[in-house]
């Protein structure tokens, strides 16, 4: 894992945990598996990784003989794992559903921001620091009835469902590997993304990185969202045509929660920063903080499965990765 992380986990006693399942230096980050010390790879049987981990290559591989297992403490397991360590047999296992938990709550909170225009009143309230006329302002504004739009039934997209059951509001659904029962089953009307688009007064996204995925909110279905609708991307900037939701947003027809963007920094003349109808992060609805640490306890108790002859918990398989994260 990067030494930064690694430090971080260190500091809130995450690791230290790993010591009760298993033998470990937790005071050692492996950055760069060139400069590793060879008869550490060589014994190594289980590789615990988090962000910034090196890619593990043929040659990598090579020099860990006895690797039998990959638990990551964090999200996609795409940045490291490569073909090698599938034809190998070795098992993979991530904490992406622990990720999937800061991640949901924060988009359950932008969705009831929205519906409520929030940020709009408090700007307008910063401006006129007097009392507002409630009943007049924010009159179409609300989150009863309101239609929100779910795509990509994700474990995000799944859990996002799951926290917006108990409240009045109506779920839409766009899963191209979920048939109509499914969607349904989790408490959502299956729609078409161009249907979802239209009828949302706000659109979530949560649709994985892939070729057939990037801009599926392009100029032409963008123009089919609704005057008013916020726009919510927690996912991957390239799901969204950057240059075409600016125009849109700068003519103030729509809102926007962006998490992520393309690029992952925009430039620093973006009109994005800007904007008074957009809400701009820089990619801190998953795991931040001691959210770390969740990650890293789900990830120990999947070494421990692994050390009692246990199947692993939460499995990642090859043939997964050509649809998710």
């Amino acid at each position: 894992m990067g030494a930064d992380v690694h430090g971080r986990l260190l500091a809130q006693g995450a690791l230290d945990r790993l010591t009760s399942v298993a033998h470990v230096d937790t005071k050692t980050a492996v950055t760069d598996l060139e400069r590793a010390d060879p008869a550490e790879l060589a014994r190594a049987e289980v590789l615990f990784t988090h962000w910034g981990a090196p890619q593990l290559t043929e040659d990598a591989l090579h020099r860990m003989p006895r690797l039998r297992a990959v638990v990551h403490a964090a999200g996609s397991v795409k940045h490291h794992v490569t073909e090698a360590v599938w034809l190998r047999g070795i098992r993979v296992s991530s904490a992406a559903a622990a990720n999937a938990l800061p991640v949901a709550e924060f988009t359950l909170a932008a969705i009831l921001f929205a519906g409520k225009r929030v940020l709009d009143a408090a700007r307008a309230y910063t401006r006129a620091r007097q009392r507002t006329d409630l009943l007049t302002y924010y009159s179409g504004h609300g989150n009863y009835h309101r239609t929100v739009g779910i795509v990509g039934a994700s474990r995000i997209g799944r859990r996002v469902i799951e926290l917006l059951r108990p409240l009045d509001l109506d779920v839409l659904l766009h899963d191209p590997y979920l048939d109509a029962h499914q969607a349904r089953a989790l408490g959502a009307h299956p729609v078409g993304l161009d249907e979802l688009a239209r009828r949302s007064h706000v659109v979530s996204i949560h649709a994985p990185q892939l070729p057939e995925t990037r801009h599926m909110f392009d100029a032409r279905r963008l123009a089919l969202l609704q005057d008013g609708a916020t726009l919510i991307n927690t996912a991957r900037g390239s799901l969204v045509d950057t240059d075409a939701l600016t125009a849109h947003l700068a003519t103030g027809r729509l809102h926007a929660v962006l998490d992520v963007t393309e690029p992952d920094v925009p430039p620093a003349d973006s009109p994005l920063y800007t904007l008074p109808n957009v809400l701009l992060t820089p990619h801190i609805a998953g795991s931040l903080g001691n959210e770390l640490t969740r990650m890293s306890d789900w990830a120990t108790e999947e070494v421990a499965r692994y050390a009692q002859g246990l199947p692993f918990e939460h499995e990642v398989k090859p043939d997964e990765l050509t649809r998710s994260a």
